[in-house]
């Protein structure tokens, strides 16, 4: 019991519960593994009452926890505002004085005693990230990060639909043998303009670690707060043009070509390492061009607005190119980003730094522009950026922000009904109490850069507000346990961010969610993520959701990237698949039965509501069928999955896998497996049969669809 007080106090589990009638202990050496992580010795008896003593005192003298929590009211009564609890039920007498990040101060007496002078109402603060001094009349003191939060994030429109797209999949005839932003531009602005798209959902743009090979996950990568300049388009870089060793980018253009013609015209995967070889060549030769004036002040403020958080980056990656990127091999001092060797490094390496700071800065610039061809071109909402839930080990934001991270963990899932080994994903946590202590000062900077052009933010396992399962490095997933967040803070820090960047949040929220999540994300205004096969009425009948029953507050899609494409669960594909990588846990023909009942349910579902005037058998004609449900629905964002509209049935990532299948390595493609170019997949005749479905106003059902919403209800997958 003691062990267990202890690991409330920090947040640990002890238990969990997989389901609502099961209880599953953790053992005690992931409990003891995790405190351990969190800088608290439990590893004997004495120990462990030690550390409870010290944890319970702690507790008892703190005046404030290290980040307070006010939201803003947006219809503010006639009385004064209140203060926050924690301030409200400090001692009669302690004074607070708040600055506010704009260097204004403001003052509060807590209620109480005539001695402690005249009340003074709490201060109507402004929205932002404030710092709060409390003073007992006994003479304690306590320093606090206040975050003042509106209610909610901004909404999207009452109805818009868009497509959900893996940037490096979608090739055109000025690629580099994997999509870029260009190409990014261009179908934002074809899709908006010529389907009325209001979205264009990306997957994670960030920074991967370098490698031979590099992992292609773009859930994996080096950095979440910086991008890929992989994803760049050259020629649109205005230096380019200066480039005097002109001879040497023909030939580099031509290696281009070679390679995109590969993908496209012989089938081969997409190859990230050979793209950026070409690509950092070229690039090279852009940066001896010297910036002009105005584009020098441009990159001047995008260094000085990026301050320390880009200058480790880009001391990572230049690092990387001497020693490698696993940075834990390093000669030993370069392993601290503050060390003197790693300042002299700095100074060493300058040139090369300041390549991948401009690398940085260029990247930035086109992802500026492609939100501005999205928004241009009518989008409401315009790009959809993703956000992974972790970041490498080995990466950039790993080694600059390392006292950050739980050191010998590992974010995954636990074991449940469908993967009874748990998941492990290799992603280093943030440690809870460390952000708390800092303001969540990594979060902040994370969340501002992603937003700065998008129209809206996805986040993946939106579930890690809350809590993360931690597995113990070299553990199995079954050994792990959960780790709660201060959600309330994590929430408020989204939310402001969210209203400062006027973007929409939608939160991945998918699988195992504990109860009050879902409602929480939806007090603040976080839509969830409803996919079309997982939508049953789960305590009930357990048949397909009604199409009014489903929740509003989310993005409505027929798929993911981590499921298979509609038209290969409607042809049953997607099990053959699974049946020749081996990882089916029953025989072949007892799982092609129930995923041949499951979708003639549906169909025939379809069918009875009127979605299906084409009949059962056409494929195309089953397709639209499960999107002019989607349009029944009353969710405010409707997603397209891209390959789905030109007949692709491979998946671009197939969970459970790695060597075995391609993952994160496939063009777009028709039904025959050929790869289709850009140009290709926007004159499709099959996709612009699709889109006449959204182009249909009243005749899809969507009239009076938003009269209901149910609660979402578990939702496995």
């Amino acid at each position: 019991m003691t062990l267990a007080r202890l690991a409330a106090l920090h947040g640990v589990a002890t238990s969990y519960a997989p389901s609502a009638d099961r209880t599953v202990p953790v053992p005690d050496a992931t409990v003891v593994a995790v405190l351990a992580a969190l800088g608290v010795d439990a590893a004997t008896p004495e120990a462990v009452s030690a550390s409870l003593d010290a944890a319970e005192r702690a507790v008892a003298a703190r005046l404030l926890p290290p980040t307070v929590v006010h939201w803003q009211d947006p219809d503010p009564p006639s009385a004064p505002p209140l203060p926050p609890p924690s301030v409200a039920a400090l001692p009669p007498g302690t004074r607070v004085r708040v600055e506010t990040e704009g260097g204004v101060a403001a003052d509060w007496t807590a209620p109480g005693t005539k001695a402690a002078g005249p009340e003074v109402p709490w201060p109507d603060l402004p929205l932002g990230i404030h710092q709060a001094t409390a003073r007992t009349p006994d003479g304690r003191t306590a320093r606090t990060t206040l975050v003042v939060a509106p209610e909610r994030t901004p909404q999207p429109p009452d109805r818009t639909h868009g497509f959900l797209v893996q940037l490096y999949s979608l090739l055109s005839a000025r690629s580099w043998g994997m999509g870029d932003l260009g190409d990014l531009a261009e179908v934002a602005a074809w899709a908006g303009r010529s389907v009325g798209a209001g979205f264009l959902q990306v997957n994670p743009l960030h920074a991967a670690v370098p490698g031979t090979p590099t992992d292609p996950s773009p859930y994996r990568p080096s950095s979440r707060r910086f991008p890929d300049p992989v994803h760049l388009r050259i020629e649109d870089i205005p230096e380019y043009a200066y480039v005097r060793e002109r001879k040497r980018l023909d030939e580099l253009l031509k290696a281009a070509d070679a390679l995109r013609r590969s993908v496209l015209d012989d089938g081969e995967l997409i190859d990230r390492d050979a793209v950026w070889t070409l690509k950092r060549e070229a690039l090279e030769a852009v940066h001896a061009v010297p910036l002009g004036p105005g584009r020098r002040a441009a990159y001047c403020d995008y260094l000085a607005h990026q301050g320390q958080a880009l200058e480790d980056h880009a001391t990572w990656c230049a690092l990387a190119e001497r020693y490698g990127p696993d940075w834990t091999r390093w000669p030993g001092a370069l392993r601290d980003p503050r060390s003197a060797a790693t300042a002299r490094a700095r100074r060493e390496l300058i040139d090369r730094i300041d390549f991948h700071t401009r690398l940085a800065w260029l990247t930035d610039t086109q992802l500026a522009a492609a939100q501005r061809a999205a928004r241009d071109a009518g989008m409401a909402v315009g790009l959809v950026h993703d956000l992974a839930v972790g970041v490498h080990p080995q990466g950039a934001d790993a080694w600059a922000q390392q006292r950050t991270f739980a050191r010998g963990m590992s974010v995954g899932a636990p074991p449940d009904a469908f993967n009874a080994r748990g998941q492990d994903w290799g992603l280093p946590p943030w440690r809870p109490d460390v952000l708390a202590a800092s303001g969540y000062a990594p979060y902040r900077g994370l969340l501002r850069d992603l937003l700065r052009h998008a129209g809206a933010l996805r986040i993946d396992h939106v579930m890690g507000l809350f809590r993360l399962w931690w597995v113990p490095q070299g553990e199995e997933p079954t050994a792990g346990t959960y780790v709660r967040y201060d959600a309330e803070a994590m929430l408020a820090v989204l939310v402001l961010e969210a209203h400062r960047a006027g973007a929409v949040v939608i939160g991945e929220d998918l699988g195992t969610v504990e109860p009050g999540v879902r409602e929480a994300l939806s007090r603040r205004g976080v839509l969830g993520t409803s996919v079309l096969w997982f939508e049953r009425d789960w305590e009930g009948t357990g048949r397909p959701l009604p199409p009014a029953a489903w929740r509003e507050a989310c993005v409505a899609t027929a798929t993911t990237h981590d499921l298979p494409s509609t038209a290969a669960r409607l042809t049953g594909e997607h099990v053959g698949l699974r049946h020749r990588l081996g990882l089916l846990t029953r025989p072949l023909a007892e799982e092609q039965a129930e995923d041949a009942a499951e979708v003639g349910e549906w169909l025939a579902y379809l069918a009875r509501l009127g979605l299906l005037p084409e009949g059962a058998r056409g494929e195309e004609g089953a397709v639209r069928a499960v999107y002019r449900f989607l349009l029944r629905t009353p969710a405010r964002m409707v997603g397209v999955w891209l390959p789905d509209a030109v007949g692709d049935r491979r998946p671009q990532n197939l969970p459970g896998t790695w060597d075995q299948y391609p993952n994160w390595r496939l063009p777009v493609a028709g039904p025959d497996g050929r790869p289709l170019a850009l140009e290709d997949v926007v004159s499709s005749p099959r996709l612009h049969g699709l889109m006449r479905v959204f182009a249909s106003g009243p005749g899809t059902g969507t009239a009076g669809a938003r009269t209901r919403t149910a609660p979402p209800g578990a939702r496995p997958t």
